[in-house]
């Protein structure tokens, strides 16, 4: 197995770095898209301020997913429990004035190569693909 990273393209908000940091360091501002989760896949979805659990059909016991780690107005880490592959990611904030931030998401996993080949542009998509919801939420 090898360490991989993987990085979203990077995003605009039109929000201060505090104001996005606030929503996204709460999971519970993540319940506005829980219509939008295909519910034929995830079942017992449930959300709190720390984490996200829910089951992953086929996957077996529920997946956790919390914050782990978080420098004010600046980086949000995720962990995950319960997963096959171990996988952290993060949520990287700069602001270029007060009402214009950039972020990135970046992911960090142990994939075997056999793997790696198979999802690497899947990762990526779906990286850019939740940076791009990330920016249309309104923070302020």
């Amino acid at each position: 197995m090898a360490e991989i990273k993987y990085e979203s393209k990077i995003g605009k908000v039109n929000a201060s770095a505090g104001s996005v940091y606030a929503v996204l360091t709460n999971l519970e501002n993540l319940q506005r898209f829980a219509d939008v989760i295909p519910q034929d896949k995830i079942k017992e979805l449930e959300i709190n301020r720390e984490s996200i659990r829910f089951k992953v059909e086929g996957l077996g016991p529920k997946i956790t997913i919390g914050i782990v780690d978080q420098e004010e107005n600046k980086m949000i880490k995720y962990g995950a429990e319960n997963i096959p592959i171990p996988l952290d990611a993060w949520i990287q904030l700069k602001e270029v004035d007060t009402h214009e931030t950039c972020m990135r998401i970046t992911i960090k996993t142990d994939l075997p190569v056999m793997f790696r080949m198979m999802l690497d542009k899947k990762m990526q998509i779906g990286l850019d693909q939740a940076i791009d919801m990330l920016c249309q939420i309104q923070y302020e």
